[in-house]
């Protein structure tokens, strides 16, 4: 797909990853809408691109909705939507010190992470699916992001890890659902990359963790994830799939 004069819809695209995506797409030509709860970083990010800021919470079908109602008449339906809102609530599923994982924190994880990224695709496709069809009858293109930990995940993440895994089951049926109207999708499970969520983290923790990657034995940095977000957008036989980008950590 043609970058430039394209429109990108990005969920949790305000900061960290989304918003390194959505800076490479915007320099790349694409009109980008960053869908997010914190219209204040929004807002300065949508300024610095040219592009839209909209206020949205995945978790609740009616913000959504209206949501990609807004950025569609302001830029017009996307032809890239990728879906980087998310959270991560690390706790043991019980322990003699903390007792049971709350069902709240369980339930607001799976209703952001998987339930919001599903019901984005269903909006964000329906939207495409009626769009005037480039080369190979293509017409768009959804993206959504997982975690290295969907396969690998380490004590205290059980619950984000079965989200996130859910986020890669998902994508194959996804694909062949939306083939007829020719929208691919594809989704991204990142390993340990800089971002300000990560910084949060205590450095012992991820000194450690960084230690385990086999090269580059570093943190990622966001722009190495935006490329590939540009590179998938841009390779229509790419569909279908859920591409590792961790520097080979397992």
């Amino acid at each position: 797909m043609k970058l430039d004069g394209s429109t990108a819809f990005i969920t949790g695209g305000a900061s960290g990853l989304g918003a390194a995506s959505a800076t490479l797409l915007a320099e790349a030509g694409a009109k980008v809408a960053l869908l997010d709860r914190d219209m204040a970083l929004a807002q300065a990010l949508a300024k610095q691109l040219h592009g839209v800021a909209v206020e949205c919470d995945v978790a609740n079908h009616e913000s959504l909705s209206a949501a990609v109602a807004q950025a569609c008449e302001t830029i017009g339906p996307p032809r890239i939507a990728i879906n980087f809102a998310g959270i991560d609530v690390s706790r043991k599923i019980t322990s003699r010190s903390q007792g049971a994982h709350p069902i709240e924190s369980l339930q607001r994880q799976i209703d952001i992470n998987v339930i919001g990224t599903l019901d984005a695709c269903a909006l964000f496709a329906e939207r495409m699916m009626d769009l005037e069809p480039f080369e190979d009858g293509e017409r768009g293109v959804l993206i959504n992001i997982a975690s290295g930990a969907a396969f690998n995940g380490p004590p205290g993440q059980s619950a984000y890890a079965a989200s996130k895994r859910a986020v890669a089951g998902a994508t194959l049926p996804l694909a062949r659902d939306l083939a007829p109207y020719g929208i691919r999708v594809m989704t991204i499970a990142p390993g340990f990359f800089k971002t300000p969520l990560a910084e949060t983290v205590d450095a012992k923790h991820t000194d450690k963790l960084i230690s385990l990657v086999p090269f580059p034995k570093r943190w990622g940095d966001p722009k190495e994830l935006g490329e590939l977000v540009k590179h998938i957008c841009q390779n229509r036989m790419l569909n279908g799939e859920t591409i590792q980008i961790d520097g080979a950590m397992r």
